[in-house]
Parts: C-alpha cells; structure tokens; sequence
C-alpha cells in the first residue's frame, strides 16, 4: 500500500508539473499573436516545429533506455556518466552537421542563411539534449520535487524574458528563441549541478552498445510522433503562393497561413490537457489494475467516462470558441488569441476531435501493456506518420489549413482504431466502441447545428449555450446507460 501510495505522489507531481508548464506556457500566444504578425508567428511555429524533429535525433531514445538500466543502481553511474558523455559528443556533432547544410535548412524554417535564430535553436537542442539524461534519474530515484521544479522554473524563466524582452526592450521574434535557450540553458544546469555525483562511474562501452540497441528503436517511433503532430506547417509552408491566393485572398502569403494554423491550434491544448493528465494516472492505473478479475470491465467504465468528459471540453471550447478567443488578457490590452488569426478558428472543432481519438488511443493502450506486445506501438506510430503525409500532400491544395486539420483527424482517428484492434485481441476489454463513437457523433452534431439554431434568430452566445446544455444532457443520458449496462455485464 505505501509504494502504491508513492506511486500515486509522484504522478500527481509529475502530472501536475507537465500540465502546469504547458498551460503556463500557453500565456504566451495572447503576446505572441498580439504582437508578432502572421507570417512572423509562422516562422516561429515553424522553427519549434523543426526543434521538436531535430530532438528525436539527438536524445536517440536514451531516456528510455537510462529508465530501463539505470534502475540497477549498481551500474548506474557508469551508464550516465556514459551516456552524458555520449550524448555531449553526438549533439555537438549534430549541431555542427546542422549550421554546414544550413543553405538547405534555413529557407525551410523561414529564416535566412546565417541568421542568429539557427544558433539560438541549435542551442536549444543541446542543452535540452544533456539535462535528459539527469531529468531520467530524478524520475528514477524519486526526486518528483526537483523535478516539477526545474520543469516549472523553465516555463517561468522563459515567459519572463519573453515578457521582457518583447515588451520592455521591443525586441522582434529572436526574443522567443533567446528567452527559450536562456531557459535551456539554465535548466541543464540544474539538472546537471543536482546529478553531479553520478558522474562518479566509469565510460562503458559495452553499456553503450546495450543502451543504443535498446533506445535507437524508439526514433522512428518519435519521428512518426513529430510528423504526426507538426509536420503540417512544413507542408502549408509549402503551399503554393497562387493556391494561397485562391482559398485565402491576395493579402495572404504561406507563412500567413501558417501562422494563423499554429494559432488556431493551440485552442486544442484544452482536449490535449485533458488527455495528459488521463495518461499520467492511467498508465500506473491499469498496471496495478491488471491482475484484478474486474480489471476489464473497470477498462470499459474508464473509457465511457473519459468520453463524457471529452465531450464536455469539445463542446465547451468548439461552441464558445469566438468568445474564449476574444476574452482581454488582465493588464494587457491583448486578445486571448489576436483577431488577425480569427480566421482560422473552423479548424478548432476538427482539432478537438483529432486529440478525442488520441484520447482513445491513451484507453486502449493498456492491453498493449498488460500484454508486452509494445512492438505495436512505433508500427501504429509510423501508419498513422504516413496517413498524415498523404493526407496533407492531397487535400491541402484544395482545402488548405482544413486539409491539415482532416489530416491530422484521420491519422489520430486510424491510430485509435488500430491499437484497439491489437490490444483487445491480446488483453479482452468490452470496451463500448459503439456508443463512444454515438458521444463523438453527437458532440459533433450538436456543434454543427449552431448555424441552424442561430438562424431561428438567436444570438451567436444564446445559441451556444441552448446547445451545451442540450448537448451535455443527452451525453450524460447516454453515458449513464452505458455505465448501467456495463455494470450488469
């Protein structure tokens, strides 16, 4: 009971700390798009975009693999101590490949060959590199605390210089990258300085090789993440400039849309926490859970109440979207989200569904584990990769940032239905497929009915609110029944 106990502490502390970062760090976009022009907020979406690919490559899966061996205490100083310095080596290496094809690079990310934001960036990767190796060991040895500290310390960090340097010295978009390596770097330290005697052991190189075989198959996996999650902007990015004109007007260019996207987007984080703190409780959850002769059927009653809640954050934030983008930041005279990016906001519903589907995922991954059949997972990974380049490639030239936004639905959407496929056929939950899809359908339902309520000639908030509470009633019914039925089963 005590260890279940510590357990529990430490997920909620990790849990909290990860979320609390995020929606911190969500302060930002009321700043950034209230400041920074669309075609600017596009660079910068593009350049994290390529920071998040780039940091697959770098850390090589080695935080995986410092979990998985450095549990044995015995030869944990020797396998950081290898692995920091591997990864000291191998990121100097990447960055110096990186700035020598930077002709190839920089256009790609919106910048010009040379510029100082490429330095900036590639700092980023290196320093956040190097501290996850030592983040690895504060999970490890249990020190949750240090941890949501340095994790909550670089969120403040970065918002403060950002604040700082937009605002107070008016500084252009290299504030964003500046205030970002300053935060990098100073939590490599932290983490460094608070690990410092693990580098007490000995370079191994057979623990190299071990570790490598272990973690390098975590990459493609990683990069199917990436790619399904960012690699959108690239391809609007790549739009052409006369397609642009076609479904958008001749006052927008690619890095306009771009950063209206990136925007627009970000209103999904409210589904996307959801789906955070689920997976930080769940995964210990249905660990501890599995042996129970109940364990299926508490599987099943799980993913009915997660799709309740779902479907309360989809129509809460696809109903009340306008309003919620339009709500003044307290002592700023900045919008919530700039109205310059307003005109992407039909990608809002779509996007909330897409992170529904990886709610799903979340669910029905645990026959995956309760079964070691996790070679499924970086092949689902990697479908779900493909469907998401093909799907851009065809539809945005016809739908533009729609297409992405179906694109990234569809990739989530087949990956939710394929590792159900697998982990029910390994682990056996009566998971209520059907009437999770009827919550979806209706949640979805009721929100495009809004334009058909309004034109009974009620207001925009009138109708919005008719609708949630209808929506959330017959939810509820449904939901209710289900859990009935999944009782007497």
């Amino acid at each position: 009971m005590t260890k279940l106990k510590e357990l529990f502490s430490d997920t909620l502390v990790y849990g909290i700390s990860s979320v609390l970062a995020r929606f911190i760090g969500y302060l930002l976009v009321p700043l950034h798009t209230g400041v920074f022009d669309q075609d600017q907020y596009g660079v910068i979406s593009l350049i994290f975009a390529a920071i998040a690919l780039f940091n697959v490559l770098f850390t090589m899966g080695m935080e995986s693999a410092y979990i998985r061996y450095g549990k044995d205490r015995d030869e944990a100083k020797s396998i950081f101590k290898t692995l920091q310095l591997f990864l000291l080596g191998t990121s100097g290496i990447f960055v110096l490949v990186i700035w020598m094809a930077q002709p190839l690079i920089s256009p790609m990310i919106g910048l010009e060959p040379g510029d100082p934001i490429l330095w900036m960036m590639l700092g980023i990767l290196f320093f956040d590199t190097i501290a996850v190796v030592p983040f690895a060991e504060l999970r490890l040895v249990r020190k949750s605390l240090s941890f949501a500290i340095i994790k909550t310390g670089n969120v403040l960090v970065n918002i403060g210089l950002n604040f700082y340097l937009i605002l107070g010295l008016n500084y252009g978009i290299e504030a964003v990258f500046i205030s970002n390596l300053a935060a990098s770097l100073l939590t490599a330290l932290a983490t460094w300085l608070i690990t410092l005697p693990m580098f007490a052991g000995t370079w191994n190189k057979e623990l190299l090789k071990k570790t490598l075989f272990f973690g390098l198959p975590f990459v493609p996996a990683g990069f199917g993440h990436v790619i399904n999650e960012l690699m959108d902007r690239f391809f609007l990015k790549s739009m052409d400039p006369e397609t642009v004109e076609v479904l958008y007007g001749p006052d927008y260019s690619p890095d306009d849309i771009v950063g209206i996207y990136s925007a627009c987007y970000k209103l999904a984080v409210f589904m996307l926490l959801l789906v955070q703190m689920f997976r930080m409780a769940w995964q210990p959850f249905f660990m501890r859970q599995s042996e129970e002769e109940s364990a299926p059927r508490t599987f099943s009653q799980t993913f009915s109440l997660f799709n309740f809640a779902a479907a309360v954050i989809f129509l809460s934030v696809a109903l009340f979207a306008e309003q919620i983008v339009s709500i003044k930041v307290p002592f700023l005279d900045f919008y919530l989200v700039d109205e310059k990016f307003w005109g992407g906001l039909v990608i809002v519903p779509v996007l909330l569904l897409a992170y529904w589907f990886q709610g799903w995922y979340i669910n029905f991954s645990a026959g995956i584990f309760i079964s070691e059949t996790t070679k499924r997972l970086p092949q689902i990974t990697l479908i779900g990769a493909g469907i998401t380049i093909i799907a851009n490639l065809i539809m945005i030239p016809f739908f533009g940032m729609m297409g992405s936004a179906l694109a990234t639905l569809m990739s989530y959407s087949v990956m939710a239905l394929l590792i159900y496929y697998y982990s029910t056929t390994a682990f056996s939950v009566p998971y209520k497929l059907v009437s999770g899809f009827g919550v979806m359908l209706l949640a979805a339902g009721f929100y495009y009915l809004k334009p058909t309520v309004i034109n009974f000639g009620l207001s925009d908030l009138a109708a919005s609110v008719l609708l949630l509470i209808a929506g959330l009633l017959s939810i509820s019914l449904i939901t209710y029944k289900t859990l009935v039925l999944s009782r007497e089963s």
